[in-house]
């Protein structure tokens, strides 16, 4: 790799973007397209062909062989299925073909990957259809067309279908809002969101020893370190060499693909690190950070290195989680929170943040379900992380102006009349109102609104697919009321005032990690949902359904079926990790243990016959051996645990919550102490201290 990296030259080199398009299709082509991207349009078939032949003479120049539907199945990562240009010619040669019809549509074997019970395993067949909103690229020496995934019976099997749904949704809510204030120009509101990637990285040697990495992204065991993050000294440090060189092949990788990677720096924990991207419309960037977490685990492989993207890979240090940067934005770039400088922007932008407000207090079970996975539980409310508890931070000035606003009292000065919204001046708004939260879930910075909560190996589609329909609800049910309003400003304040009363609960500005926080929350009767187990139940709760099956997000049973997927995840996950560290207890921890322990007792009976004193070998040679004890009941125990687990997935979820789990963390204490007392040399696989600080 060069030395030097122009990037205006290099970015977006292996994008059929719109430059790309621009060069190489017919004019009323390119036309035809854009008409496709503005209303929704179906290209026609001539079109298609026009498109598929100047993406296939791009790609072909570009090394490519093969093209792929890249698709986001209800995993969470992606999925590609590759086929060859090349179609066999009569004379026993072939040509490099590549039709509309193979572009607009392509059929995978859909059978593996998880439904929810939205079709029979024997019930095969699975489509990919082109999402012409995002642009193809060339990888690996394949023509990648990003795609939606849907059953035969035309069931949405995939995230990007259900995001692409919402976003449809919300602009169509809020062009009735900015209708209402007079705005005639806008013709579509699209979401922006930049999605901050937090991640670890270490060496691949020491990675190959431990066999919980391998198998489930985090260490199982583990004794900490004698030094972890408390110095501060990792945070923002200077980047070590070799993980420099990595981030700057990272950086000239993802900038060719046209992945605006912005920020690079190291995080608070050893061998962690972040990189954000500058915003984008949110389906490029659910696309684009499917990207960066792929390319960042092969990018790491090439340096001798593993990323690790689990939430949780190392206890007692911060864990990794993905901010999701979310704002509204219309087709002329004006960002929907940003605070105004006139009486009448300011109001406008006071109703989107009630709206906001009150659709977060509202479906605050369905945000939280959203992010909720096995690892995401050892990340939310640790000490780095937010807390289980849904709020919203707005900082002190934004909150005095909210609080004027439901006391029916002046800004600038509690004595005066009610605020008129929209026709009294507020005082200008900074972007940066107050010191940032690290604590709260969704915190207000200026003309956004950050999502903390989201994990660092979570799909960010499921989050805004839930911020964007409850906007929408809420935006939706302003414009019922102002629509048939008389009286606009009267109607205008009345809805602002009421719903900010309404849902003042959800604000909260203090310490988010504090056990007084969680009493005030359950007073305010805000749900505190620790886990999983208990938060998925409400995912499928009436107002849920109610709500994506009124919009048209998802249909009843596209939606029951998440909730199924992720609790089979759940328990899955929590079965692998069980097994694992039943299986390293017994072939690895226990032998190196009783291999030290034998040393011991070998060593004193020599000293003994020698005459010597042995106080210490016989002190630790007991301890050890009562360990050793402890550690095999309880893992006898975890094998029994294992054989009883429900076949109903909630009731699974349940069990694992209130028993595996519990269970799994006393064999690790037990294995942990284990490691503190056995000599180094004897030790099975690398420590904390080997890892963290290589």
């Amino acid at each position: 790799m060069s030395e030097y990296i122009n990037i205006p030259d290099i970015f977006g080199t292996d994008v059929f973007n719109n430059a790309a398009m621009q060069q190489r299709l017919s004019p009323n082509t390119y036309s035809a397209w854009q008409q496709c991207i503005r209303t929704g349009s179906p290209l026609p078939l001539e079109v298609a062909n026009e498109i598929a032949e100047a993406m296939k003479l791009w790609a072909i120049a570009k090394g490519a062989t093969h093209y792929t539907h890249w698709f986001q199945p209800m995993t969470g990562i992606t999925a590609e299925k590759h086929d060859s240009f090349l179609t066999p010619t009569e004379d026993g040669k072939v040509i490099m073909e590549f039709s509309g019809k193979a572009l607009v549509r392509g059929e995978s074997d859909a059978s593996s990957f998880p439904s929810g019970g939205l079709r029979a395993t024997f019930e095969a067949r699975g489509y990919t259809a082109w999402d012409p909103t995002a642009f193809a690229f060339v990888k690996d020496g394949s023509l990648y067309i990003p795609t939606c995934f849907f059953s035969y019976t035309g069931e949405s099997l995939d995230k990007k279908t259900p995001l692409l749904r919402s976003l449809d949704v919300i602009s169509r809510e809020a062009l009735r809002i900015l209708r209402l204030f007079g705005d005639q120009q806008t013709q579509r509101v699209s979401v922006s969101v930049g999605a901050e990637q937090e991640y670890f990285l270490i060496p691949k040697a020491l990675y190959a020893q431990r066999e919980d990495l391998r198998l489930t992204g985090r260490t199982l065991f583990g004794a900490p370190a004698p030094k972890g993050q408390e110095l501060g000294d990792h945070y923002y440090g200077a980047i070590r060499t070799r993980v420099s060189a990595f981030m700057k092949d990272l950086d000239e990788q993802l900038w060719r693909l046209g992945v605006t990677s912005k920020t690079k720096h190291n995080e608070g924990a050893p061998c962690q690190h972040e990189l954000a991207p500058v915003y984008s419309s949110v389906s490029n960037a659910c696309d684009g950070n499917q990207l960066t977490m792929e390319i960042m685990k092969k990018c790491a492989a090439k340096h001798d290195l593993v990323c690790l993207l689990h939430e949780k890979p190392f206890a007692g240090v911060n864990g990794s989680g993905k901010h999701n940067n979310w704002s509204l934005c219309t087709d002329s770039g004006r960002n929907l929170f940003s605070p105004g400088k006139t009486p009448r922007q300011n109001a406008q932008f006071l109703l989107f943040l009630a709206a906001f407000i009150q659709g977060v207090d509202e479906y605050q079970d369905f945000l939280r379900c959203t992010v909720a996975s096995a690892a995401n539980d050892h990340r939310l409310g640790a000490n780095e992380a937010p807390p289980a508890i849904i709020s919203v931070f707005l900082g002190d000035e934004l909150n005095a102006v909210v609080d004027s606003i439901i006391r029916g009292a002046n800004y600038t000065d509690p004595e005066k009349k009610l605020l008129r919204i929209g026709v009294d001046v507020l005082p200008p708004i900074p972007k940066d109102t107050t010191d940032r939260n690290r604590t709260s879930p969704i915190a207000f910075t200026g003309n956004k609104f950050e999502f903390r909560m989201v994990g660092s190996s979570q799909s960010i589609a499921g989050p805004n697919i839930a911020l964007n329909t409850i906007m929408a609800e809420s935006l939706g049910r302003f414009a019922d009321v102002l629509e048939a309003s008389e009286d606009f400003d009267a109607t205008l304040q009345t809805i602002i005032c009421d719903a900010l009363t309404a849902h003042q609960r959800i604000i909260f500005n203090g310490d988010g990690y504090s056990e007084e926080w969680k009493q005030e929350a359950a007073a305010r009767g805000l749900h505190n949902l620790p886990s999983t187990a208990k938060a998925m139940p409400h995912y499928i709760s009436r107002k849920n359904i109610d709500l994506v099956t009124k919009h048209g997000v998802f249909t009843e049973t596209e939606f029951r079926a998440r909730y199924n997927i992720h609790l089979a995840n759940y328990r899955k996950i929590i079965n692998i990790e069980a097994r694992t560290m039943v299986d390293m207890t017994l072939h690895q921890i226990l032998p190196a243990a009783m291999a030290y322990s034998s040393d011991l007792a070998e060593t004193v009976e020599r000293k003994r016959k020698a005459g010597i004193r042995c106080n210490t070998e016989l002190d630790l040679s007991q301890r050890l051996s009562d360990k050793c004890d402890s550690l095999y009941e309880n893992c006898e125990k975890l094998h029994e645990v294992l054989q009883a687990v429900p076949k109903d997935n909630q009731e699974a979820a349940n069990y694992h919550d209130t028993v595996t789990v519990p269970l799994m963390q006393v064999l690790r204490k037990d294995a942990d102490f284990l490691e503190k007392l056995t000599a180094k040399s004897y030790w099975p696989y690398p420590t904390y201290s080997d890892i963290l600080y290589y």
